[in-house]
């Protein structure tokens, strides 16, 4: 053996081949979602007020002319170029709206700075609109700010920060104010959508559904879409219906792959 295969043998000593067992079967719920029943994204533009001197600096026009306009509305009449506040922040307030979710319900919210503030640390939200793609007001959120960091700095210079502290959330610190239209129990057909898509998976699920209920129940309108067809004696009891096709058992299909670690020598070899 020469030099270079004595080099390629002994970096090959340190391999390690781990085959991956037979994969296992997993719920439809989880390589599956419903075609329709879907979060929404909201946001909406606000100002954190009760900073400790870390807001937005002048430089940041768009937070004192917010702040000239929320004045004006509360009856307070100010030029933006006369306000010289540090303790407020400019802020893009974003939230997912969960399906099914109705008016009087609570949502976390996410605060993040959109000027040159240096920390949102100890800052309240003030009433904030959250609108959806459509323009409609759906959530307002409101109140104190929790910042998952920190950050110090001493009179001589320099100091210590930990996380972000330009970011913060609101635990169900939006209040929805508007329900998104769905009717579910009036369908007749419903559609899974595969987290990934495959033709193999799609046609063990198809027979396991039509093997569970009735033969034709369920086809395949894709690779990754299977329309199921509500029995007549669940019409009346899609939620159960839909309860039973989740909690149903199929084994996804897996590509064969090998996976190689160049830096450790380690080979990872699946299945097939």
């Amino acid at each position: 053996m020469g030099r270079c295969g004595r080099r390629f043998a002994l970096g090959l000593i340190s391999v390690t081949m781990l085959l991956v067992g037979t994969a296992q079967a997993a719920r439809v719920k989880d390589i599956s979602s419903i075609a329709g029943v879907r979060s929404n994204q909201l946001i909406g533009y606000g100002l954190v007020v009760g900073l400790n001197g870390t807001g937005d600096g002048r430089r940041s026009e768009f937070t004192t002319q917010a702040l000239a306009n929320m004045l004006q509305g509360l009856g307070l009449t100010i030029a933006p170029k006369d306000i010289r506040v540090e303790n407020v922040a400019a802020v893009m307030v974003t939230a997912s709206l969960p399906p099914f979710a109705r008016a009087g319900g609570r949502l976390d919210v996410l605060i993040s700075s959109l000027g040159d503030a240096e920390s949102l640390q100890g800052g309240t939200l003030l009433l904030t609109p959250l609108r959806a793609v459509n323009g409609e007001i759906y959530a307002v959120a409101q109140g104190p700010v929790s910042v998952g960091g920190f950050a110090v700095s001493g009179a001589a210079g320099g100091g210590v920060q930990k996380n972000h502290t330009t970011v913060g959330h609101i635990a169900d610190g939006a209040l929805i104010e508007r329900e998104v239209a769905l009717q579910f129990n009036d369908r007749d057909h419903i559609k899974l959508i595969l987290n990934h898509p495959d033709f193999t998976t799609s046609f063990r699920l198809i027979e396991m559904i039509n093997s569970k209920f009735e033969k034709g129940i369920a086809r395949a309108i894709d690779g990754g879409t299977i329309e199921v067809r509500v029995p007549e004696a669940y019409r009346k009891k899609l939620v159960e219906f839909v309860s039973i096709l989740e909690h149903m058992e199929v084994t996804p299909d897996r590509i064969a792959k090998v996976v190689l670690d160049e830096r450790t020598g380690t080979v990872v070899i699946g299945e097939n």
